[in-house]
């Protein structure tokens, strides 16, 4: 699976791993989506021009979940790369609103799942498990 660039470089990608106790958020992506189809993943997005990472995030975040965030005052817990991507994933433990699928047309499911559950997942990246499993395990 590919995520396209354009001619400045690889895609920048902000996502985050919303955590609430013994459980993380993750969204379904949608079998008609052009990249990383039918697939559970991190929410986030592109970094528009112009704009920084970290302001990316809390932006991304409340488009598509409808919360707001605070903005990270540190650097990323991770990063993937990819050839035609570089994915930066922030901890997010502190937000404000329920986390709501608004953004329909990006992903047709949110939903919350704890350590057990994460292993029968179909996700987007192999290196989100054990990822995901070590934030759990924090």
């Amino acid at each position: 699976m590919t995520i396209s660039a354009d001619d400045s470089g690889p895609a920048r990608i902000v996502t985050g791993v919303l955590r609430d106790g013994d459980r993380v958020l993750l969204v379904h992506r949608s079998a008609g989506r052009r990249w990383f189809r039918d697939v559970w993943d991190l929410p986030g997005g592109h970094v528009d021009e112009g704009e920084e990472p970290t302001q990316s995030l809390v932006r991304e975040l409340r488009e598509e979940l409808g919360i707001t965030a605070s903005e990270p005052s540190g650097p990323p817990m991770r990063e993937i790369r990819g050839a035609t991507f570089h994915m930066r994933i922030w901890l997010v433990d502190d937000w404000t609103g329920t986390p709501v699928n608004a953004a329909p047309d990006e992903h047709d499911a949110v939903a919350w799942f704890g350590t057990s559950q994460l292993g029968g997942l179909r996700l987007a990246h192999e290196p989100l498990l054990p990822m995901l499993t070590a934030v759990l395990a924090e």
